[in-house]
Parts: structure tokens; C-alpha cells; sequence
């Protein structure tokens, strides 16, 4: 990677996240060069022909698309790195997507860095937490730090950024689903505004008292529960609503009560 006071950095993907991305990094003073064949570049951003176009003299490629565009991008790109050049890819994928692409950038020779976007990308932009790891992990933090992003490296290979976001995207994606079902039950029911005041006051008062709480009981009563959620699954499919969450909720608690050990604190 080269000592260059004005970074260059090529951005593929200029969406949501990309083009607030790539605006953030051309106001910092970095030298972007963006790629979206449906996104024109504007403000600053000089917009490249192709991936191999964009990657050309970067010392960072940002690959900001979507999973399933991931390793076309990179196949498309990597043979146009220089030497010390590092490809990070910021997309949603499995860790053994990222795996398989931390393997086609060795097989080039160029250092790949697991980029894991930690929260919403509007109203933060450059400044959004990420993670980062694999071989190229402390080389693209350097770049993005320089620039004013916010890059935690974790010490481990590319997927293990891919990992904790994906955890935390269990709980946190899987709670706004249910919130979500819950109160199109509650509209349908006419008590919408009762179970909005219900999930904030819980929402309020959660602590890690809560979490082991929840844990806890949702193993010692999973039998009780479960019964529970087959009710409110069928009061939803009496509704009208789709009952998918409370169904799964219902299913994971059967689970649970047939094998009392399986997954106990």
C-alpha cells in the first residue's frame, strides 16, 4: 500500500451505503473512485468503466454491493490491485462466503479484509461502527481510520466479522420481526396503542438482568410456552395476520421442552 497523503479508494457498489460511503471518503480528502453500472458517480467521485477500472491504482477497493454480486465483483476487480492493495469486502454474506472470497484474493496474491457493518449506514455514513478482520484487516482500518471511519479489528480470518454480525442480526432482526407481527396482531385486534406502550416500557427496562431473566425462563417454562404461542398463533391466523414469528416461537419452545438440556445456559 503506498504512502500516499490522499488515499486512493475505489468504492463498487454506489447504493445506500455505498454512495454515502463514497461521498464521505471524497470529503475527507481520499481520491474515489466509484463503480455502480446503475448508479452514476457524482460529487467528487470519478466514476470508473468497471471494477477493474476502479481497483486500478486504489490502495483500498470498498466492495459495496449486494452478497449475491460479491464475488463477481472480486473476480472482476482483483487482478487490477497493485502490490499491498487490499480488497474489502462490506457486503452481508456467511462467513464461508467470506471465506471463499478471502481465498480467490490469495490466490492473487492481494490481502482481503472482512468488513461487517454494525448499524444503519443513513444519518452516519463513514462514521457507522464496522468490524474488520482477516489478513487485510489492519491495513484496511489504517486506510478508513485515516478518512475518520469508526473500524474495530477483530484478530482472526476473514468471517469472523461476517460471524458477529450475523449473531447479533439473529437477535436484533429476529426481535424487530416479532415486534413488527405483534403489533399488526394488536391493529387488527383495535389494541395497537396498548401494546406499543407494553413493548417500550419493556424495551425501557431491559438490563443484563433481563437477558439472563429471559434465558432462564424461556428453558424452565418452555412446555408452559409453548402451549402459549400455539394460541397466539392461531389467534393471529384468526386475525388475519401472518403468524410467522409466533409459529417459530411457538416451534423453538417444542423443541426446547423435548430436549430440556439442548441449548441451557
Amino acid at each position: 500500500m503506498t504512502e500516499n497523503p490522499r488515499p486512493v479508494v475505489a468504492v463498487l457498489g454506489l447504493g445506500e451505503a455505498g454512495g454515502a460511503f463514497a461521498a464521505d471518503l471524497a470529503a475527507a480528502g481520499a481520491d474515489v473512485r466509484g463503480y455502480d453500472p446503475a448508479v452514476p458517480a457524482s460529487g467528487g467521485i470519478r466514476r470508473a468503466r468497471d471494477e477493474a477500472d476502479a481497483a486500478t491504482g486504489a490502495d483500498l477497493v470498498l466492495s459495496v454491493n449486494l452478497s449475491a454480486a460479491a464475488e463477481d465483483a472480486l473476480r472482476a476487480g482483483i487482478g487490477a490491485l497493485g502490490p499491498g492493495a487490499v480488497w474489502a469486502d462490506l457486503n452481508t454474506a456467511s462467513p464461508e462466503k467470506k471465506e471463499r472470497l478471502a481465498a480467490l484474493a490469495r490466490d492473487h496474491g492481494s490481502p482481503f479484509a472482512d468488513v461487517a457493518i454494525m448499524a444503519p449506514v443513513p444519518g452516519r455514513g463513514l462514521r457507522v461502527p464496522m468490524l474488520a478482520s482477516g489478513d487485510g484487516a489492519a491495513a484496511a482500518s489504517r486506510v478508513l481510520r485515516s478518512l475518520g471511519a469508526s473500524v474495530e479489528e477483530l484478530p482472526g480470518p476473514a468471517g469472523l466479522a461476517a460471524t458477529r454480525k450475523l449473531l447479533r442480526s439473529v437477535f436484533f432482526k429476529g426481535m424487530s420481526a416479532a415486534i413488527v407481527e405483534a403489533l399488526a396482531a394488536a391493529r387488527a385486534a383495535g389494541h395497537e396503542a396498548t401494546l406499543r406502550a407494553d413493548i417500550a416500557a419493556e424495551l425501557a427496562r431491559a438490563d443484563a438482568a433481563t437477558l439472563d431473566r429471559v434465558v432462564t425462563g424461556t428453558h424452565r417454562h418452555a412446555r408452559r410456552r409453548a402451549d402459549e404461542m400455539a394460541a397466539a398463533a392461531e389467534m393471529l391466523h384468526t386475525l388475519g395476520v401472518p403468524n410467522g414469528m409466533a409459529a417459530a416461537a411457538r416451534d423453538l419452545h417444542e423443541r426446547l421442552a423435548q430436549s430440556p438440556t439442548e441449548e441451557s445456559p
